[in-house]
């Protein structure tokens, strides 16, 4: 590091590659600020191969993969370094180009390559044949890596490589509704990984049986249980009282205070007929009054017909409501207030 740094004055340089060993130690933990420092070392030494690969690395962490492709890509120029196909390829993957990658991994295949790259290789030419929902190809990727016929019990301890093409080829299963030998290889793969380097182990340790849940749910089972309750005594009492239940309440009472004003009009009435009974002496036991007029008297004591003494024609003058006006010196206090109240730019 000190001697690609080595063209910068002392100070520059002291700066640059504090920020690189900042980046450095930050990138597994905290990605995000390890590639805000890998950023400002290249803002003070852009022409250094080193700091362009470093800015690379840590936005492919941080799944910037759009500036981690154009930094590797610089880096490839600057310094001819080959290194890092596996991880252009793997950008192009997640930048929704699968092709690219695969061209990439191929050129990279035909070149020759180390086993670590090619397992490297091996694994983003896999994912991208599932990118382009080509599984059996996939499949046929992973196998040929594994030896051909894969079984889980040839997995070995220690073989970080191995490993994670086994738990590749795992995933794989499941995507393609093999779940059953999909958890033979898992259950494989943590036994041969006691590490975990390959994280298998705890995903499966996040899955635990919640028992919140079941609190909950007998909540559920008890508050059920009693608007059950509730809702059978409502239905008892609407049996009794023999009005259906889906009859609104507000309907009831109305219907009860019309039907008691009818029967007070019919009691008024009758007593209006006995008087007149007792002074006329042409009404006798026989009298059948006219339908007509019995009709009239009780539309006008229900006061559906005006009294009396009333022209029809006369009506009640409007209800005006009055008019609240706003006091001397309020006009457009609300529409300051909104205006006040409005973020500015």
């Amino acid at each position: 590091m000190k001697q690609a740094l080595r063209s910068l004055d002392s100070r520059n340089a002291d700066v640059v590659g504090q920020h690189l060993v900042a980046a450095g130690g930050l990138l597994d933990e905290d990605p995000e600020t390890a590639l805000a420092h890998a950023r400002a070392a290249r803002d003070r030494a852009s022409r250094i191969a080193a700091v362009r690969e470093a800015v690379g690395v840590a936005a492919y962490h941080a799944s910037d993969f759009g500036e981690a492709a154009r930094e590797l890509r610089a880096y490839r120029r600057m310094s001819g370094d080959e290194s890092y196909r596996a991880v252009l390829a793997d950008c192009e993957r997640a930048l929704g180009r699968p092709e690219i990658a695969l061209r990439i991994v191929s050129d990279a295949l035909a070149a020759g390559v180390d086993a670590d790259e090619t397992v490297e290789l091996q694994l983003v030419e896999a994912g991208a044949r599932q990118d382009l929902d080509e599984l059996p190809a996939a499949a046929l990727v992973l196998e040929g890596a594994l030896g051909g016929r894969p079984t889980p019990e040839q997995l070995s301890r220690g073989e970080l490589g191995q490993l994670r093409l086994a738990t590749a080829y795992a995933d794989l299963l499941v995507a393609r509704g093999d779940a059953e030998l999909a958890d033979q290889w898992f259950a494989a793969i943590i036994a041969a990984d006691p590490d975990d380097e390959t994280g298998v182990a705890e995903r499966f340790d996040g899955i635990e049986f919640d028992e919140d849940d079941d609190e909950d749910e007998d909540d559920d089972l008890v508050d059920d249980d009693g608007q059950d309750e509730a809702d059978s005594a409502e239905d008892a009492a609407a049996e009794d009282t023999d009005v259906p239940a889906s009859v609104d309440e507000a309907a009831v009472a109305e219907q009860a205070t019309t039907d008691g004003a009818t029967d007070a009009a019919s009691d008024d009435l009758g007593a209006l007929a006995g008087d007149g009974m007792a002074d006329d002496p042409d009404v006798g036991p026989g009298y059948d009054p006219d339908e007509d007029d019995i009709e009239a008297e009780v539309a006008e004591l229900l006061g559906e017909i005006p009294a009396p003494g009333f022209s029809d024609e006369q009506t009640a003058a409007p209800v005006v409501p009055p008019v609240t006006r706003p006091a001397a010196g309020t006009t457009g206090l609300f529409s300051a207030a909104d205006e006040q109240d409005r973020p500015t730019d």
